[in-house]
């Protein structure tokens, strides 16, 4: 590959300064109005913002605490970049969700610098808008997990490597920026941060036969770099929580590393306490992670080079490029074909398919007419048009069958529990009725008139040899439907999180009174973010606090039936948070006149041993 193959690439179909005008505009319509709401979710979402709030509280930004308890297995920069946010803005849900909402904008600049490198300006912006607008992306950036960081970090990272690939001998700028971008993701996601630019960039270079390019890439001062940037803080996290003679029998690097990262991936984490999305399911996801878009793979897998004889014997800028897309997306997805996987750890795939779908687009707008590229797009639309149609129609039916609620109708009178699937990320969904979806009129109505109108002007303007035109419609339609979503979110949100709740708790909450979450921490960590208060917790010591509960000045916080018995016979009021369904299980010691029902939401209920 050289720039002088790729100065005739670029598209003058926009200007750079429209191309990210749309972009902006995109990104701040979807990702600005969901900074502020719903509250902090259970689980991940507040324990993820209670660490950060806590490294400010205790001033080290070396240990993570969670509950006043070490929590050791995850990499700090996330919960920098979150408590860095609480320093200048204050604690609450959009300095929460700020870094994430960021790292969406930064992942589609990424990849719209990727593509006008390596395709075109056309199919840069393209990847951008695909990534913006994507489901998977809007989902799995509504609660604090670092995935989308990942996501950017390694498409830029595949980015440095590509540009010093290509140089013929490479600049110490890009090998050495590749290496500060893998060393951010290591500090993002510890192992995976190295381990996919690793494994992608060995099999590209294995399909090309061109293994000695590596010792051109400056690898000595590269490794240097990469150590300088990702090692300081392994290295005093390893120090601060070494192995415990009366506790845990390794330190920090064995439970970082070993447990939480070959373990987890062989299934033998320790506790297990999570579970793992079917094989065939997590490779479907992928579509719907890329809606509406997907529909387009199909002819933007042909972009990539399939005949081994030409891989070897020399590629085009663009051919070579593809190919490199195919692999960076196939490695990710074959890696966790073999692990243990939840519904979003296919995410970091999603730049690699996003470029290949731009660089097909920018190629259907230059064609001729009635070229295979304009017919493969007419297809496309009108399958997209026939899921619009079936989904409009879904909408309209589940509208007939459903009623309105009164006002403050609690979502969790109308849902079935499967506590079993919420394990998940996405378990809580499957707790979803008939007739819970009287509660989501307004959004499905709206979701079902612009997968309509939108997958409509789609077909029609790809008809009349307009793709850009059909492709900002379709951009336009996942702009309401991603508002849709987080209208639907927000609905569904008293399920998923106890912010009412904990709310309510610090209103009455004096010095002396406990409060309690029946079962594992994160069942109920709103309480914690929320309150600012200490949580107790009734047999679950085996959830994310469970390692770190064994340091020294822990505190004593872990209730079993005996304990937590005397705790609510004592003086002090005493509250306890549990799934509605578990209460009987909580208070089978507690003599039944000693309970009251101070709150109830979401089929969640806290019960108190004082009158109300």
């Amino acid at each position: 590959m050289n720039s002088i193959s790729r100065a005739s690439l670029p598209s003058t179909f926009l200007s750079k300064a429209s191309a990210l005008e749309i972009i902006f505009v995109t990104w701040a319509l979807i990702c600005l109005p969901a900074l502020s709401t719903p509250g902090l979710l259970d689980d991940a979402d507040s324990i993820h913002a209670e660490a950060a709030r806590e490294m400010l509280l205790n001033h080290n930004w070396v240990t993570l605490y969670v509950n006043g308890i070490r929590y050791l297995e995850k990499s700090p920069l996330m919960y920098w970049c979150v408590a860095v946010g609480y320093k200048l803005f204050g604690v609450g849900e959009w300095q929460t969700r700020l870094p994430l909402a960021l790292s969406v904008l930064g992942l589609g600049l990424s990849a719209w610098i990727f593509g006008r490198r390596f395709l075109s300006a056309e199919a840069g912006f393209y990847a951008a808008v695909i990534l913006i607008t994507a489901p998977g992306i809007f989902v799995y950036t509504r609660f604090l997990i670092p995935d989308a960081i990942v996501a950017m970090w390694l498409t830029l990272s595949l980015y440095f490597f590509l540009v010093a690939y290509d140089q013929e001998k490479p600049e110490r700028w890009a090998c050495w920026g590749f290496a500060v971008m893998v060393a951010l993701n290591v500090l993002t996601k510890s192992l995976i941060g190295l381990a996919f630019p690793g494994m992608i960039v060995f099999v590209f270079l294995l399909l090309v036969g061109n293994f000695k390019k590596l010792l051109a890439m400056r690898p000595l001062s590269s490794t240097l770099v990469f150590l300088i940037v990702a090692a300081p803080w392994h290295i005093l996290a390893a120090i601060r929580s070494p192995a415990q003679p009366s506790g845990p029998e390794k330190g920090f690097l064995w439970f970082y590393f070993v447990n939480e990262q070959v373990l987890r991936y062989l299934n033998k984490r320790i506790p297990r306490d999570y579970d793992k999305v079917p094989l065939l399911l997590f490779w479907a996801l992928v579509l719907a992670w890329l809606i509406p878009w997907f529909v387009f793979l199909s002819p933007s897998f042909e972009e990539i080079p399939r005949k081994v004889r030409r891989w070897r014997d020399g590629l085009s800028a663009r051919a070579e490029a593809n190919l490199f897309f195919g692999v960076w997306a196939g490695v990710i997805m074959l890696f966790f074909s073999f692990s243990t996987r939840q519904e979003y750890y296919s995410l970091p795939a999603l730049p690699a398919l996003a470029l290949l779908l731009g660089g097909w687009m920018q190629r259907e707008r230059e064609s001729e007419m009635g070229s295979r590229e304009r017919r493969a797009g007419k297809t496309a639309s009108l399958v997209l048009l026939t899921i619009g149609l079936l989904g409009f129609a879904a909408a309209m039916s589940v509208l007939a069958m459903t009623h309105p609620f009164p006002p403050g109708t609690d979502i969790g009178s109308v849902l079935a529990p499967h506590p079993g699937q919420y394990a998940l990320s996405l378990g809580h969904m499957e707790d979803l009725t008939i007739e819970a979806f009287g509660l989501f009129r307004t959004p499905l109505r709206l979701v079902g008139f612009a997968l309509l109108i939108g997958t409509g002007l789609n077909w029609i303007f790809r008809r009349r040899g307009a793709p850009f035109k059909g492709n900002l419609a379709l951009t336009g339609m996942m702009i309401v439907v991603l508002f849709c979503v987080h209208q639907g979110f927000v609905i569904f949100s008293p399920e998923v999180t106890s912010k009412n709740i904990a709310l309510k708790i610090q209103k009455e909450y004096k010095p002396g009174d406990t409060i309690v979450i029946n079962g594992k921490y994160e069942f109920g960590s709103t309480l914690n973010y929320y309150t600012g208060i200490e949580l107790h917790v009734l047999n679950g010591r085996d959830g994310n606090l469970w390692y770190g509960s064994f340091f020294p000045g822990a505190p004593d916080i872990f209730e079993d039936n005996q304990s937590f018995t005397r705790l609510w016979q004592g003086q002090g009021r005493v509250f306890l948070f549990t799934e509605d369904y578990l209460k009987d299980q909580a208070l089978q010691a507690v003599e039944p006149k000693t309970v009251y029902v101070f709150a109830r939401q979401g089929g969640k209920v806290v019960l108190t041993n004082h009158p109300v």
